[in-house]
């Protein structure tokens, strides 16, 4: 199809100008480009040698227009930014203002270069007054910014409308793109430059200027890492590394928390919140975790911030975790954030670089160099030209009789001045000041005193070549102002360092450690409970009420364990599951639990029939598990073999048919294993009898068994703690003693064994066994009524193998004795302050766990874990710097 002629081709007479033909992708591209670089260059990124974007430089600017030194009065901020957008920022004063208040924010700049005086907002997120209403003037730091502006130091190019001139970049003294650091979003690209401390930066610019091939590693011993206004604190030096070797980087910073203990309960007490963030925001987040019950604990929330600083209350509960409230608060609110360095700023050639730290100071040095040399030459030019005035002046006075009446002979100004430089070869300028002179030069000290300033402006010319000359020389006077800088304006670091690094938060850092209880039904339904949900009672006694059980159910295991630890499952067919302790559902005394196919994937007609806890770290230590099934088989397997547990399971042992798997203990591989039956024998053999066998194996013959017995209890117990050590029998009538288990001999694997209780119709068969070390331990039974008795361990008799014992439980007619287990004392550990280098949480005074099979437990204290836990708090007033959790 043939091109339509345009318009201007048909009508030749219609005169629309030059036409340029042209692609609307190329003129778009272009367009945008232009906006970009408006945008990067004008608007929203730095200048690394000022550290200033444009808006903020020209507010000082008017600011210095107005004579508002931090000695003069303070003026209306209306007037400020009426000046400012006039005749520098043609953007308008509600675009301006907003500038000046953040310049004068306390909470927003390190060192702060607007005094403001008025409601200039709040750390809060409330607004600034309106500019009607608010005055400012400069900073004395913000003068040493300006120092020296008309003194040529610096361009100075036309404003928005050629009527004046402004400064392409300030003449600063102070680094102040580290200083006061800097935020902006650009088209394509952001800046995000943390403040420092002045005191840091003058010693880290000092030592550059001596060491000019000093590396990043090298001014990090100067340049400790960013200092916030907020202050809090930083963790992982090596986040600060990166950040300041690569000009990108993640800084994990905290607020400053610490716990008290009060009359009423704890008390978490907020004095620092980290950088930027809005600590109504922060407490408003708090209340709605607490609303939501993401976070249980917390009574009451207060902000008490004031003047003075910031002081955020949350009172916990009588029975809170102030550390689990604490990690929780860290993890879900911004009380723990993370400052992204992206050190991006526009080079002299404005030009966007992402830049080091040690680019950035040594180019904020250059630019010094060329201040203070700039400086020197605009000095030395005022200095020649007062010299040669001055030489004018003295040859005048040298020969005054003679210049009067050359004045006096001549018709005016012009032909005086005409006479007197071809008569005593002056120049102009000189022929000028003559004419000016007074007659009060002609005085003797007036005199002197032109000669005297001559002589002195001769020196200064001198000192300002030899400056010029020497660049050595320009050096040591730029670390004499950074000293002068550093002594003035410099102060102690705000935001504290810590070398360490945080993890991530894991499910153990918000829950507390501490001592629970753990009943297992034979009906498989589970519960833990506080340890010191039963007190102690005197032999002999009914107890009390432990749990509800159904009619046909008992409770076969009782065992004590923390709540970080590993808790296993074995099953009857030979299966085992592991979980946390925590996980198990709390429940009160007398509640009948969850069932446990809710908790792990066992069948429906499996059972779980033995359950014991590993501690951390427990698996380094401990080597093999020894199962023992209720036929007498016993298998030792490594543990490192149950290391990877899958949810739905893995094979601990095959089984004969008939057979079930009953218990499961640790050992060390030298150990004894003492197994009990119903009936009343026992065998004592070495574990060595029996070989490490591969995790789905079957075991080997540990006790021979008579045709109505069976194995009622095994138990592992090291050979260098025989001596000490008691075999603690329970018969389910009620009945008990203790046997020292120096009168079992060693035998061979798969023996029939001795006796270890005499039983009759009237005791009842044995129903539990224990090995236990010491004295000071309490004896746990519960009945399969439900019924449970705790009594101390001392009370018990020690008597003979073949014995019935005592009564240690009256039960009522028909209730029997359904299992025990021994709850012993743990060593006090010291509690060690989280003030160290590396952060540790403290330790309960007392706590109250069940000592590992074949262990001896030893025993700090003889008080009561409640008591002991009232007298030593568990918790002291200190600083958290870690992932703290209550142990």
């Amino acid at each position: 199809m043939p091109k339509k002629p345009s318009r201007h081709e048909t009508d030749p007479g219609l005169d629309i100008g030059q036409v340029e033909v042209m692609s609307v992708t190329e003129e778009l591209s272009r367009s945008y480009l232009d906006y970009a670089m408006s945008v990067i260059v004008a608007r929203a990124l730095p200048d690394l040698r000022d550290g200033l974007k444009p808006s903020q430089r020209r507010i000082l600017v008017a600011m210095r227009d107005l004579n508002l030194s931090h000695r003069s009065k303070h003026r209306k901020c209306a007037k400020i930014a009426g000046d400012t957008s006039g005749n520098y920022h043609p953007h308008g004063e509600q675009v301006i203002y907003p500038t000046l208040v953040h310049m004068a924010q306390p909470f927003a700049m390190r060192y702060p270069l607007v005094d403001g005086q008025g409601n200039f907002g709040s750390i809060d997120g409330d607004e600034a007054a309106a500019m009607r209403y608010t005055e400012a003037r400069l900073t004395a730091i913000a003068e040493e910014m300006l120092e020296d502006l008309e003194k040529e130091t610096v361009d100075w190019i036309p404003n928005y409308d050629s009527t004046r001139q402004e400064p392409r970049v300030l003449p600063s003294k102070v680094p102040q793109l580290l200083m006061n650091g800097s935020v902006g979003i650009a088209v394509g690209m952001a800046t995000n430059i943390p403040p420092h401390n002045l005191t840091e930066l003058c010693d880290g610019l000092n030592h550059l200027v001596d060491n000019p091939e000093a590396d990043v590693d090298e001014l990090l011993q100067f340049v400790k890492g960013p200092d916030f206004p907020t202050a809090g604190l930083i963790y992982n030096t090596e986040d600060i590394r990166t950040a300041y070797a690569t000009g990108r980087g993640k800084i994990v910073v905290r607020g400053r928390a610490i716990i008290e203990e009060g009359k009423r309960g704890s008390h978490i007490i907020i004095s620092e919140i980290p950088f930027a963030v809005n600590k109504a925001t922060l407490v408003e987040k708090i209340a709605d975790l607490v609303k939501e019950k993401r976070i249980e604990g917390i009574a009451d929330l207060r902000d008490e911030s004031d003047r003075k600083g910031i002081r955020v209350v949350v009172e916990l509960k009588a029975t809170a975790y102030p550390t689990k409230i604490l990690n929780q608060l860290y993890e879900l609110t911004q009380l723990q954030s993370a400052f992204y360095v992206n050190m991006l700023a526009l080079t002299k050639d404005l030009e966007p670089r992402i830049l080091n730290l040690k680019e950035l100071m040594r180019l904020f040095l250059e630019f010094r160099f060329e201040v203070v040399r700039r400086r020197t030459e605009y000095l030395l030019k005022k200095a020649e030209e007062r010299a040669h005035v001055l030489q004018g002046l003295k040859i005048a006075l040298d020969h005054i009789d003679a210049v009067i009446s050359t004045i006096r002979a001549s018709a005016n100004r012009e032909v005086a001045r005409t006479n007197l430089i071809t008569q005593f070869k002056l120049s102009e300028i000189q022929a000028s000041a003559i004419l000016e002179m007074r007659l009060a030069a002609l005085a003797a000290l007036e005199r002197q005193r032109i000669e005297d300033e001559l002589a002195e402006m001769l020196v200064s010319i001198a000192e300002y070549k030899a400056i010029l000359a020497d660049p050595g020389r320009i050096h040591a006077i730029m670390k004499e102002e950074f000293l002068a800088i550093k002594a003035k304006f410099g102060d102690a670091r705000r935001t504290e360092i810590h070398q360490e690094g945080l993890g991530k938060f894991s499910a153990e850092d918000l829950i507390p450690d501490e001592e629970t209880l753990i009943t297992l039904t034979k009906s498989n339904y589970i519960k833990r409970l506080p340890v010191d949900t039963f007190r102690a009672q005197g032999r002999g006694g009914k107890g009390i009420v432990g749990m509800q059980t159904k009619e046909e159910d008992m409770v076969s295991e009782l065992l004590t364990a923390r709540t970080h630890d590993d808790v296993l499952f074995f099953t009857n067919r030979g299966r085992l599951f592991q979980t946390k302790v925590y996980e198990l559902p709390m429940a009160s005394r007398q509640a009948k639990g969850q069932a446990l196919v809710n908790i792990v994937q066992i069948a429906p007609d499996e059972k779980v029939t033995a359950m014991i806890t590993l501690k951390k770290g427990s698996r380094d230590k401990l080597k093999y598990f020894i199962m023992a099934t209720e036929q007498g088989v016993i298998k030792k397997t490594e543990i490192e073999a149950y290391k990877n547990v899958r949810k739905s399971g893995i094979i601990a042992i095959r089984l004969q048919t008939g057979d079930e798997l009953k218990w499961v203990k640790t050992s060390h591989g030298k150990d004894q294993v003492f197994m009990v039956s119903a009936r009343g024998q026992a065998i004592l053999f070495n574990e060595q009898d029996a070989r490490p066998l591969g995790r789905s194996a079957a075991g080997v013959r540990g006790m021979k068994l008579r045709p109505t017995d069976r194995v009622m209890s095994m138990d592992v117990v090291g050979t260098e703690e025989k001596a000490q050590t008691d075999a603690l029998i329970v018969l389910e009538n009620g009945f008990g003693k203790r046997t020292k288990l120096d009168h079992f001999s060693e035998q061979g694997r798969g023996g029939i064994g001795i006796k270890v209780a005499n039983v009759t119709a009237k005791t009842g068969q044995i129903i539990g066994m224990e090995l236990v070390h010491n004295e000071t331990s309490d004896l746990l039974l519960i009945s399969d009524g439900g019924q449970m008795l705790r009594i101390p361990l001392k009370s018990i008799k020690r008597l003979g193998r073949d014995t019935q014992g005592v009564t240690i439980m009256r039960l009522k007619s028909g209730d029997k004795v359904a299992s025990v287990a021994l709850i012993e004392e743990e060593i006090i550990e010291t509690p060690i302050p989280v003030e160290s280098t590396k952060a540790s949480a403290t330790k309960p005074a007392i706590s109250t766990v069940k000592a590992p099979a074949g262990k001896k437990a030893a025993l700090a204290t003889k008080k009561p874990a409640a008591e002991a836990a009232k007298a030593t708090p568990a918790i002291t007033v200190h600083k958290y710097k870690q992932n703290v959790s209550e142990e």
